[in-house]
């Protein structure tokens, strides 16, 4: 267990959760394999964005099968020329490592740098899930817990995008 990993767990203490570990989760297809992943939890693919100037970070949250395009979302955000964070971002920014992006990695982004932005599908489940910084645990939460009880505490305001499932923003 990473540092990272640990020093979440401990913040999470004060939220109901389920915590699960498993092999590594490579994929979005590798979690939702895992077998106390059903259709009641929605476990969201998790991109990191940036706009070209490195200036605006962004981590986005998808439903499993939306296909992400980078047009819908900068238009959604209106933010020209969004495209992904250069992997040398994430343990500066979040203490994360590809392959573990999560918005709990958000515990660590004390000046808020990052906007987290959700597309508006993953709240269609009674339950989310993510990595706790660590791509070999799973941790689940009820919306209500994650959204009006976790991110506050991390003072974080997301922003909600609707996305259709082709990846287009409504009119």
């Amino acid at each position: 267990m990473n540092e990272a990993h640990r020093e979440l767990l401990a913040f999470l203490q004060g939220f109901e959760h389920e915590y699960h570990t498993h092999d590594k989760a490579h994929t979005i297809d590798d979690c939702l394999a895992m077998p106390f992943i059903d259709e009641s939890i929605t476990i969201c693919k998790n991109i990191f964005l940036c706009n070209r100037q490195q200036t605006a970070f962004y981590l986005l949250l998808l439903k499993p099968h939306t296909p992400f395009r980078t047009s819908a979302v900068s238009k959604a955000l209106g933010s020209s020329r969004l495209s992904f964070a250069p992997e040398e971002a994430l343990p500066r920014l979040l203490h994360l490592t590809s392959g573990s992006v999560s918005p709990l990695g958000l515990f660590y982004d004390r000046e808020h740098a990052i906007t987290l932005v959700a597309e508006k599908a993953v709240l269609d489940t009674p339950r989310i899930a993510f990595h706790p910084c660590d791509n070999r645990a799973t941790v689940i939460f009820t919306q209500d817990v994650f959204w009006h009880k976790v991110l506050p505490a991390l003072g974080i305001s997301p922003v909600m995008v609707e996305l259709f499932e082709t990846g287009e923003t409504l009119p």
